[in-house]
């Protein structure tokens, strides 16, 4: 991984963003706002799933009015979504919001930036500008002959201007389009024109499969460049998937501590089930916050050298296993062989 970008670091509630923070995980509820007891459940069930920070839309009065109580019992801080209407910034900050998401272009006015700006910086809430391949400008898509990097560049830096000739920095950056070429050659580009912090995600990703492949390989690349601060998978549907999508991406790069569980495709020399015991101790570990690797191996060809990598394997033989716990070879394993594992892994979790 390359060096971690130096940005300026923002506190979103207790959450800091940039500035050599851990990056977080965001996701976004698609409840009725308005409905305070169906948006607090989503969210809670999202904070469970692994969100740091949850956003919500708010795009009437009545939805600026339920922030209040949704920030009053919300387990992680809450992100405001507006479009077009300060008068609905200004409520929600009024009502405790912790972050906004608003572009400051198009809310009208100087004054109008002015008076967001204003209270943005009593309340000490940080601004997201979000740009979006498929709203860009009008002049800007003219310009570049459609949604480019340059152009998605260009359009965030209108927006951040607007910002800092009010004085105001306590902001993030995102530049997301469903193309994941054109995501990821954006933020690198704007990457190397500011300091502030990026929120990474490739937009309409899809549904979970190709949704998911598509924001790894997009907020993955960005991460392997040491670009990028705080992540959403935006998938299509329940939005309480999107928070594990994420983990799984920072664990992978070493970015989230937790279990890493390494097995193998099977072949024909395979004579255990190890999908089946794979998924057993994945399902049973998956929350375990300890940087453990736990392998599940089919037979002897690969088996014993991801065996000797591993914190805790089985190598799999004709209907049973070698155990292996830090390399070391320490007991055959017969019979109900995820059960046996599951119980070695606890063993093995309840001593490290």
């Amino acid at each position: 991984m390359n060096k971690v970008r130096n940005t300026r670091k923002v506190m979103a509630g207790n959450v800091a963003i940039g500035g050599g923070s851990p990056v977080s995980i965001q996701s976004m509820t698609n409840t009725d706002t308005r409905d305070v007891f169906a948006t607090l459940e989503q969210i809670r069930a999202l904070a469970l799933a692994g969100c740091d920070l949850v956003r919500v839309s708010v795009y009437d009065r009545a939805c600026a009015g339920a922030v209040r109580t949704l920030v009053e019992q919300s387990p992680v801080p809450l992100v405001a979504d507006i479009h077009f209407d300060h008068t609905l910034a200004i409520a929600a900050m009024e009502n405790g919001i912790h972050k906004l998401r608003i572009n400051p272009g198009n809310i009208g006015s100087a004054e109008k930036v002015k008076r967001v700006v204003d209270c943005a910086k009593a309340h000490h809430v940080p601004i997201r500008i979000g740009v979006n391949a498929g709203s860009l400008e009008k002049d800007i898509v003219e310009k570049y002959g459609g949604a480019t990097p340059e152009g998605m560049v260009e359009s965030a830096q209108r927006h951040i201007r607007l910002l800092e000739e009010q004085g105001f920095y306590d902001t993030v950056i995102s530049l997301k389009a469903s193309d994941v070429p054109l995501t990821v050659k954006a933020y690198r580009l704007m990457a190397e024109k500011c300091d502030y912090p990026l929120h990474l995600g490739v937009t309409e990703a899809g549904l979970p499969g190709q949704g998911t492949v598509k924001s790894a390989i997009g907020i993955g690349s960005l991460l392997l460049d040491g670009i990028g601060d705080t992540v959403r998978v935006s998938l299509t549907g329940d939005p309480v998937q999107e928070p594990g999508a994420a983990m799984s991406i920072l664990q992978a790069l070493g970015l989230r501590s937790g279990i890493r569980f390494v097995s193998c495709p099977t072949c024909g020399r395979t004579q255990i089930d190890v999908a089946g015991i794979a998924s057993r101790l994945h399902d049973e570990f998956k929350d375990v916050d300890k940087p453990v690797t736990v392998a599940v191996m089919g037979c002897v060809v690969n088996g014993p050298g991801e065996a000797r990598d591993a914190d805790i394997a089985l190598c799999g033989g004709k209907d049973c296993g070698a155990l292996f716990i830090r390399g070391k070879y320490v007991d055959k394993l017969t019979g109900d062989l995820a059960e046996a594992m599951s119980k070695a892994v606890r063993e093995f979790l309840n001593d490290v």
